[in-house]
This record gives C-alpha cells, sequence and structure tokens, in this order.
C-alpha cells in the first residue's frame, strides 16, 4: 500500500519533469524549433542543424556534460520526495578506469538516474576524482535537443564505441551500465529482487579489454515504487509491448502508483527510500583478446560479488532476512 505521506506539490512537479522533459522535447520543442524555418527566425534552427552536423560524433566521443545543469536545483526535489541516497563501501581510487553494473533496472531507473546524473546526493563529493558517465539507448543521442539534454548530464551512449572511448581516454572514468537493460523493465514489481545476468556478459569482456575495475551497484527500492500490470506471454498485450520494444527499443509499461490526494491512484510513485548501495570495485587483468573462459571466470566473480553486497546489506534496506536475489 502507498505511503499515508502526501506529496509537495512541487516536489511532485519536479519529479513529473523528468521523465516527461524527454517528452516535451521530442513532441513540443522539436516541432517548434522546425517551425522557425518558416519564419524570420530561420536562421537559429538552420545555424543548429549545421552545428549537429559538426558535432554528430560527441556523444561517442565522451559526451559534454555541464556541471551547470547536473546541479540544476529542480533534482534536490526529486532527491526529496522518495528521498534518494547513495552509499559508499568502498573507495573509487580516481587512478583506475570503471565499468559499473546498475542493477535493478526498475522502470524510470531513479535510483541511478539522480545519483549519476546529478549532483543532488553528492556524487563527487563521495567519490572525488571520478566522472560518472550513465549509458543509455543510443537512439537518444540522433534526436535534436535531447542529446544536447542528455550529454550535459554526463549520460553517454550505451554503443560498444562509446564506452570504448571513455575506458581508453584518461582515467577516473565511471560508465554505468543497467546490464539487464529494458527487458528487466517487465521484472520491476514490488517485493521481487530478480536481475538478468545469466546470460549478460558483454560488459565483462569490455571492462576485460581495457582492464577496467568492475564495481556491482544495487539499488534498494528502485522496484518498490510504482505497481505494475503484467500480461501473460501469450497475450495480445505482451505481444504489443515485444512489437513495440523492436520499434522504440524499450518497452511500453504499463504502471501506477499514487496521486496527489490520499489513497488516490496516479502517475506519481510511491513515497519509498531508495538507497543505491555501491559496492567494492573487482580488479581485472587487461586482456585485449580475453577467451570465453576468462569471461566466465569473472563474470561469475561478478554475480558472486552483487550476490554479496545484496546479502550484506537487504536487511537494513526494506528486505527481509530470507529475500533472495535471482539471476535470469
Amino acid at each position: 500500500m502507498p505511503c499515508s505521506k502526501q506529496p509537495d506539490y512541487f516536489q511532485a512537479l519536479s519529479l513529473l519533469q523528468w521523465p516527461l522533459s524527454y517528452l516535451a522535447i521530442f513532441w513540443i520543442l522539436q516541432p517548434l524549433f522546425i517551425c522557425l524555418l518558416f519564419t524570420p527566425l530561420w536562421l537559429i534552427p538552420v545555424l543548429y542543424f549545421a552545428w549537429l552536423f559538426l558535432d554528430w560524433k560527441t556523444p561517442d566521443q565522451g559526451g559534454r556534460r555541464s556541471a551547470w545543469v547536473r546541479n540544476w536545483y529542480v533534482w534536490t526535489h526529486i532527491r526529496d520526495y522518495f528521498p534518494i541516497t547513495i552509499l559508499k563501501t568502498k573507495d573509487l581510487p580516481p587512478e583506475h578506469n570503471y565499468l559499473m553494473g546498475v542493477h535493478p533496472h526498475g522502470l524510470l531507473t531513479f535510483g541511478a538516474f539522480c545519483n549519476f546524473c546529478t549532483e543532488a546526493t553528492g556524487f563527487s563529493k563521495t567519490f572525488p576524482g571520478i566522472i560518472p558517465h550513465l549509458a543509455t539507448l543510443s537512439w537518444f543521442f540522433k534526436i535534436p535537443l535531447v542529446r544536447d539534454y542528455l550529454m550535459a548530464k554526463g549520460v553517454c551512449s550505451v554503443s560498444q564505441k562509446s564506452i570504448n572511448y571513455l575506458l581508453s581516454h584518461g582515467t577516473g572514468n565511471l560508465v554505468g551500465i543497467v546490464v539487464g537493460g529494458v527487458a528487466e523493465a517487465l521484472q520491476s514489481v514490488p517485493n521481487t529482487t530478480t536481475l538478468l545476468l545469466q546470460k549478460h556478459k558483454g560488459f565483462v569482456r569490455t571492462a576485460l579489454q581495457h582492464g577496467a575495475h568492475l564495481v556491482p551497484t544495487f539499488t534498494f527500492g528502485e522496484t518498490e515504487v510504482y505497481d505494475q500490470v503484467l500480461f501473460q506471454k501469450d497475450s495480445r498485450m505482451y505481444k504489443f509491448q515485444s512489437y513495440f520494444r523492436r520499434i522504440f527499443g524499450f518497452y511500453c509499461c504499463i504502471f501506477y502508483g499514487q496521486g496527489f490526494h490520499q489513497g488516490s491512484i496516479g502517475l506519481l510513485p510511491y513515497h519509498r527510500p531508495i538507497v543505491t548501495v555501491v559496492g567494492e570495485p573487482l580488479p581485472l587483468p587487461h586482456i585485449e583478446n580475453p577467451s570465453q573462459e576468462l569471461v566466465d571466470k569473472y563474470h561469475a566473480l561478478y554475480m558472486d560479488a552483487l550476490h554479496k553486497l545484496f546479502n550484506e546489506h537487504k536487511s537494513r534496506h526494506g528486505y527481509s532476512d530470507t529475500q533472495k536475489l535471482l539471476f535470469l
């Protein structure tokens, strides 16, 4: 059941601003921007698209983060709504690069967004000298304006080219990958801890190729903030969700939370604490062409480290001692 705590209206509007901002930019700002081509202000979009052509490769070359955007005051309202916090278990020395597994995906990935794409929870102070990058779908960076907004927050493309660049240029880079991908969103229901990880080994191979340390993380509460309507795999709705994913790259999930009034249903997430626990880095050797046996070895070590991290912290963050972390 939703908590009885009532949402502060400014916090709630700030919260909705994040997931809806992509839609706003795409469906409102971009058409208006294109319409400027047929007005006396036509030079503005022409100059932007000319610059876009010259800037096309930037998302695959480290992006263009903005400390100003990452420190917007609005992010603190999103942080305080749940609230969202980050917990460090070990230091991350800046002389290394890191590939971080983000678990679980959840529906809107509030924890990873707030902790790694903004400074609302003080990432730079918690991990001094580390530059975080959260990887997301590559096609977002092909959309005018959206790409600039994402890069400003330190978001990078999940393409192999982009990750290779970040892990091979300098040190102190932390690249976060939601290993379960968008398919894991369908596992996002309260009281479940199921991760799609058994067959997802590409991130381990990439870490070995660059000698990057693997960092396990688990965000407690990420799957508790929304209820989701699940469909049978042979149902028409599930088939539609699968078709939608093939077209757009992510699932069209049917979910709900609380409204502005107590006991009402709406699009606001429940007030449930979200805590991202960052585990101890797992050192990996630098091997340009790792064998499958070596990938399997370190993948197993990573799963063990993630399992240990979950068990050590679950009782302090809302789970029972008998709750198990399942890998599919």
